[in-house]
């Protein structure tokens, strides 16, 4: 494990004015890039042991905010989204719980809630509403495959029209959603760890689907990020400044947890 970083992590658990990197009214997605969810996530990216304490405290505390008919409020006031259920489940299922039923009535939920193309979408338009904001959010969607990939309550050949959705992303590269998602310049950028919408992620997450592998646009995509490999290795292009102290994320370095993940896509790929 990386306990230089794990230590520098846990040391910002009170900075919100509570515990568990969150607020006293439970704002559980408060305090990017040390938010409770984020933080969570990147202790078990370091080799935490998901049963630790600390890490399923953070697990009470989501399944505090689950509600009917299967969402998570991470925050105490106003409306719930699908890209705040989604990060909240799959965080819920890395530490252990993806056999709860409550996690099954979850992902019954956003499958039930899925919008026309095949994506999740949502009524927040903070750029104003155009024929863009007709699709889905791809970040969300990418989630929800990252999500539903880690469960066993849902059958490949049903995520086949958010797989399209995303692989069509690739060839239009429009700004999509009512957050405006587009593949420009920062999403071709090696982002790590994953939080955004990036070349990387959306190559790793979708090479977990057949219906992606087999795809020439996944190629496409995968051949941009196989050019940036130097000597076998992930380099780092793009990190949130707050974590640049971090060891396993340096920018412009190679980092040998980011190529960890670029293995898995080797493998998913049989290469």
């Amino acid at each position: 494990m990386h306990n230089e970083d794990i230590q520098a992590i846990l040391a910002h658990r009170y900075d919100q004015g509570w515990d568990y990197w969150t607020t006293e009214d439970k704002r559980l997605s408060k305090g990017a890039p040390f938010s409770c969810l984020e933080s969570a996530e990147y202790l078990l990216e370091l080799g935490m042991d998901p049963q630790e304490d600390v890490l399923q405290k953070v697990a009470e505390l989501l399944w505090e905010s689950w509600r009917e008919p299967g969402e998570f409020k991470l925050y105490p006031q106003g409306a719930v989204f699908p890209c705040q259920t989604i990060p909240a489940a799959t965080l819920l299922v890395r530490l252990g719980h993806g056999a709860d039923l409550r996690m099954k009535q979850t992902v019954e939920h956003l499958l039930a809630t899925r919008y026309k193309d095949g994506g999740w979408w949502c009524k927040k338009f903070f750029f104003g509403k155009g024929a863009e904001t007709e699709f889905s959010n791809p970040l969300p969607t990418l989630n929800a495959l990252e999500l539903f990939r880690r469960t066993t309550f849902v059958e490949e050949a049903e995520l086949d029209d958010a797989v399209e959705f995303l692989l069509n992303h690739w060839e239009t590269k429009l700004p999509l959603g009512p957050c405006h998602y587009g593949i420009g310049t920062l999403f071709m950028q090696v982002e790590y760890p994953f939080r955004g919408y990036g070349l990387f992620y959306y190559l790793y997450v979708l090479s977990f689907y057949e219906k992606a592998r087999n795809d020439p646009r996944f190629q496409e995509a995968f051949m941009a990020l196989k050019e940036k490999i130097v000597a076998d290795q992930i380099v780092v292009e793009r990190v949130v400044p707050k974590l640049r102290k971090l060891s396993f994320c340096r920018k412009n370095q190679p980092s040998e947890l980011a190529t960890q993940k670029y293995q898995e896509i080797l493998t998913n790929l049989a290469l």
